[in-house]
């Protein structure tokens, strides 16, 4: 037996995300790989990059060197033609490609990008073309037995699989394209290898050894069957269905690659040389610079900072009507001093931080979307405390009236980008993102990938149907899984004697869950994100691939890979409760007050709190539940201040201080600090510290 050798690594490899055909968990692949030894691991999916960062950073940290790839489906023709036969076969063959350094990366970006966009009938298409055109940086495959030169071999056609070797050489170079030989026990992977080894001798190249890895070990063959049955909708029993020959697909030691490969032992070592050929860092800013820059109009005559400024001076005259080269005019000349001073503070760090196009970029889409007529949302989270945001009508809550403070949104000492949650009208949303996509170029502008996972009563339900276990069986076997939230099924086992009970007496009962235990946590389907869009300053495909999800283009990596790789993340929120109170506000101007003004309205209205103390909150945002209801008649409401601290205590953990708060307004006297230098901080919420404000300013 050779002695194991640090860097062998596995060529392909087919993560959770592959949706169709993976079913390697990235977490428990690393645990794998560790385990045998492996110094670097190629993630090669299907047409598609899902899951690679997650793959890279994961690789990153267990010490393995990961090579990003992909086994992109190859169009015999045109990328564009769409005819021909439908499925696998005549008409598209793959293509296994490997990422050399950064500018491979980006070319695989960009190919597997097109694919998706332009290329895609029935599968996602390239073509030799589009490959010739962003072949710098990349490392090429004969490939699987799917691949174009192994086919021609299959059918006994030496010449044409000679001339696809010859243009594959042409296309990647000599020394960037390697003939790759399969051993999975299948009978027609035997009978090409001579025919490959013959245009290796040929061509003068390099020889190397794969194994396709669908599932981790050896033992998981059996779950990754029922995974396939999952995904394409069929069941074990069925046999005309998807499935995979032999049970080879795991990640295999060198050792077993060693026996395997016998008679061509160089190709074992081969594969040392392809991972020592990759270099590739992917880079993740950490500051702002992959954001979109806010084009200035014409007729602005200063830098964007100096626009940002004017826009927030216009803002202090109309919010406050103070004048800024003035303060002291004002009527309250303290209060025009504070604001003044705070917005020089807010600015100097905004500046600092880099995020000046950020505050342009927010203005300009909800400006427009103001003068549209398209209700937008008061604003929500730490945002609000932005005296910038304020004035701007980005946020249209007075940060100084409420007490919030700026740090929470954006601080010098532990910089996040900024994060404003925007809702918008639900019915015109679509016309914001739109006009977004236009400002910023449809190249700049995607949806983000979401990806629903096999949670733990899930997959014991889609184990179950595949199984053709009863519903009603499936259906008690599911709820006897405590109802926590993302609970896991090995957790569910230690906590539930029912459950436990059934598997270690029921054989049916067993077989679901340990099957289950290894599907758990798989990609199940893809989505769209609800709220968050993504807008660069350069063409997306520069940084991430794209695909279409439900007509839209859509980035194929999830938010957290996003923020990772510093692009900007907004959140366009649809809220129902927007489009009720715009056909109300309409309905008013209609019927009784043609000059009727929501913004306008104060928050003193001694009607309102009689309505909500009377307990009659149905369709008011977070007051509508049977609790809050009962609270509002309990507490018996005066103030806007009131019912932000309600809102505030009505939540697992301050709850148990609700009737404190009760008795501290019912009975002052009875309210007491737990320091005298709270006493300001903790005055109005009655010695209660309820918000994030009060421990900063307590902290501070």
């Amino acid at each position: 037996m050779a002695a194991p050798d640090t860097n062998f690594v596995h060529l392909h490899v087919h993560s959770d995300y592959s949706l169709l055909d993976g079913a390697c968990r990235i977490d428990r692949l690393m645990d794998r790989a560790t385990a045998l030894g492996m110094k670097a691991l190629a993630l090669t999916d299907h047409g598609n990059l899902y899951g690679t960062i997650e793959f890279y950073n994961q690789a990153k940290a267990k010490g393995i060197k990961p090579l990003l790839g992909c086994e992109l489906y190859l169009a015999a023709g045109s990328r564009l033609e769409r005819t021909g036969r439908s499925d696998e076969g005549k008409s598209i063959y793959h293509l296994g490609l490997l990422a050399r350094d950064l500018t491979g990366y980006q070319n695989l970006l960009k190919l597997v990008s097109d694919a998706h966009l332009k290329g895609f009938y029935y599968k996602p298409r390239t073509d030799l073309e589009k490959l010739a055109q962003h072949a710098k940086g990349l490392i090429g495959f004969t490939g699987c037995l799917a691949s174009l030169v192994p086919q021609h071999l299959l059918a006994d056609n030496y010449p044409e699989a000679r001339k696809a070797c010859g243009r594959f050489v042409e296309i990647f170079g000599r020394e960037n394209y390697f003939v790759e030989i399969q051993d999975h026990g299948i009978p027609e992977q035997r009978k090409v290898i001579p025919g490959l080894l013959k245009l290796a001798e040929e061509f003068n190249l390099k020889v190397i050894c794969s194994n396709d890895v669908h599932y981790v070990n050896h033992t998981d063959a059996s779950p990754h069957d029922t995974l396939l049955c999952i995904q394409t909708g069929a069941k074990i029993a069925e046999e005309n269905r998807m499935k995979f020959d032999g049970t080879q697909f795991y990640l295999k030691s060198r050792e077993e690659m060693a026996r395997v490969f016998a008679e061509v032992p160089e190709s074992v070592t081969n594969t040392q040389l392809v991972a020592e050929m990759c270099d590739l860092a992917i880079p993740f800013p950490k500051g702002s610079e992959r954001y979109p820059k806010y084009p200035l109009p014409a007729e602005v005559k200063t830098d964007r900072a100096g626009y940002l400024k004017d826009l927030c001076i216009a803002g202090l005259r109309q919010r406050y009507g103070v004048d800024y080269a003035k303060p002291e005019k004002a009527k309250d000349k303290e209060q025009a001093k504070i604001l003044c001073e705070r917005l020089d503070f807010e600015i100097s760090i905004i500046s600092k931080t880099g995020f000046i196009d950020y505050f342009l970029v927010v203005w300009d889409f909800i400006h427009w979307a103001r003068e549209q007529g398209i209700p937008v949302g008061p604003g929500r989270g730490s945002g609000a405390g932005c005296l910038v945001a304020y004035l701007l009508q980005i946020t249209n809550l007075d940060p100084l009236r409420f007490k919030l403070l700026f740090e929470r949104f954006l601080n010098p000492e532990r910089v996040s980008p900024p994060d404003f949650d925007i809702d918008f009208c639900m019915r015109r949303r679509g016309e914001v993102i739109n006009y977004v996509r236009q400002k910023y170029g449809d190249q700049c502008v995607a949806n983000i990938i979401t990806y629903g996972t096999l949670g733990a009563k899930m997959v014991i339900r889609d184990v179950s149907r595949v199984h053709d276990l009863p519903y009603a069986d499936a259906d008690r076997l599911a709820k006897m899984i405590p109802d926590e939230l993302n609970i896991e099924l090995k957790s569910a086992l230690e906590k539930s004697a029912e459950l436990r009970n059934e598997f270690e007496k029921n054989p049916v009962a067993k077989k679901i869950i340990e099957q289950a235990l290894v599907l758990e946590g798989m990609v199940r389907n893809t989505g769209k994100h609800a709220a968050g869009i993504i807008i660069t300053d350069q063409p997306l495909e520069e940084f991430v691939p794209l695909t279409l999800q439900e007509g839209d283009v859509t980035v194929q990596f999830d938010m957290n890979a996003v923020g990772k790789l510093g692009l900007l993340k907004m959140d366009f929120l649809g809220l129902k409760t927007l489009t009720v109170i715009d056909d109300a506000v309409n309905n008013v101007r209609r019927t009784v007050d043609p000059k009727f003004d929501l913004e306008a309205v104060g928050f003193e209205d001694p009607k309102t709190y009689a309505l909500l103390n009377s307990g009659r909150t149905t369709g008011v945002f977070q007051l509508e539940s049977g609790g809050m209801q009962a609270l509002c008649r309990q507490i018996g409401l005066s103030s806007i201040d009131e019912i932000v601290a309600l809102i505030a205590l009505y939540r697992p953990g301050p709850m148990e201080w609700i009737p404190d708060y009760v008795r501290g307004k019912k009975e002052p006297s009875t309210v007491t600090y737990p320091h005298k230098l709270l006493e300001d901080v903790c005055r109005e919420t009655y010695g209660i510290m309820v918000y994030q404000e009060q421990v900063m300013e307590a902290a501070k």
